[in-house]
């Protein structure tokens, strides 16, 4: 049987040129590396800037009435509190209070709210917005755009001169700006933990706009195993592994993604589950989880205490900043205190592991002037 032809991106050409590893993803060809490697990637990200092709992600507008209104109906985030030209992270909810995604949110003009979802569920994303929303708003995938990520300490210094103006924003404003004559859309944030910016751009124009970017020799492509390792570093989740439709957000951690406006409404689907949870806690928690030796405790690792199972590894890998492995993963209520002893069956071995705070890596997002 013949396989699925891969999609492309705008910049799938330019990344091949660059001498990207292409691999399939989310039924995309993407770069998971360049001729540096992971590691020297991820390192280069953390004191440079690091650009990331990650057009394959889904953007969309969402526009009606009152859009803001409308998505409180699938989201426990506070969407109607939502200032102009700022960004919010939340989750996208099943009937049950289950994690379908998560997604942000912003308000970068006055064309409804601009939405920005994981590639790997986009289309049953818009399938649960479009059928929970119907006759109320509309939805319309922005199939043509591109979206770069440029990420590291010296991006604001490079983007001085290409983007001036973007540089005034503070971590999670959004706006309008002119990229080397073309109107893009830009916010203040990432996926790294690092400062920097995720950029929207016409697609048609995508490739030469990138090029202009990496002709300044502090800016390098990053491949997928970098960007998976920096997030993983500073604690931030990835869609489908570190939560899926069994985790609530506050099993997840994400707690702080349903404020108080919206416990007190209770309006959102799940409302019983969640703030039951919240209440009695849940009966697993995701948790930093620090292995003590050298190995690395990959995706699906069972995580024991006394020789029961406790839980599973649901992220691993090593940390090239935090200088040794680092894991998330779902224990259950009881271990998972910072500190806790557990063991990690590798290959059948038990390996040490404590639990640790997140994130690994401070995180350093702009947030001002003196921060």
């Amino acid at each position: 049987m013949n396989e699925p032809k891969l999609l492309q991106t705008p910049l799938t050409d330019l990344m091949e040129e660059l001498g990207g590893k292409m691999v399939p993803f989310a039924g995309y060809s993407m770069p998971v590396q360049f001729a540096p490697g992971v590691r020297a990637e991820h390192l280069w990200t953390r004191e440079n800037c690091g650009l990331f092709d990650v057009s394959h992600m889904g953007q969309a507008r969402l526009r009606g009435a009152d859009p803001a209104k409308s998505l409180e109906q699938l989201v426990p985030g506070d969407m109607q509190g939502l200032p102009a030209n700022m960004q919010r992270y939340t989750v996208l909810l099943n009937e049950d209070g289950g994690i379908i995604d998560d997604l942000m949110v912003s308000r970068p003009d006055d064309d409804g709210l601009v939405l920005v979802v994981n590639a790997s569920c986009k289309e049953k994303d818009y399938a649960r917005i479009t059928s929970a929303l119907a006759g109320q708003m509309d939805l319309e995938p922005l199939e043509t755009r591109a979206l770069i990520a440029v990420q590291g300490p010296k991006t604001p210094k490079i983007f001085a001169k290409f983007m001036p103006a973007a540089c005034d924003m503070v971590f999670m404003q959004c706006g309008h700006f002119s990229l080397f004559g073309h109107d893009v859309m830009v916010s203040r944030s990432g996926y790294t933990g690092e400062d920097g910016f995720e950029i929207s751009l016409p697609g048609e124009h995508a490739e030469a706009i990138v090029r202009e970017i990496l002709s300044d020799e502090r800016v390098q492509p990053i491949g997928l195993g970098a960007r998976d390792s920096l997030r993983l570093e500073v604690g931030l989740c990835l869609s489908g592994h570190d939560f899926d439709e069994s985790h609530t957000p506050i099993g997840a951690g994400l707690a702080w993604a349903v404020p108080k406006l919206r416990r007190e409404q209770a309006n959102f689907p799940g409302a019983a589950r969640i703030l039951a949870e919240l209440a009695n806690n849940p009966n697993q928690k995701r948790v930093g989880i620090q292995p003590l030796g050298k190995a690395p405790a990959r995706e699906g690792t069972e995580i024991q205490v006394g020789g029961a199972e406790v839980g599973r590894i649901t992220s691993g890998s090593f940390g090239p900043s935090f200088g040794g492995p680092v894991s998330m993963g779902y224990v259950g209520a009881d271990h998972a205190a910072m500190g806790t002893q557990l063991d990690l069956i590798i290959r059948g071995r038990a390996h040490p592991a404590k639990v640790v705070k997140l994130p690994f890596v401070q995180q350093n997002y702009y947030r001002g002037k003196g921060t």
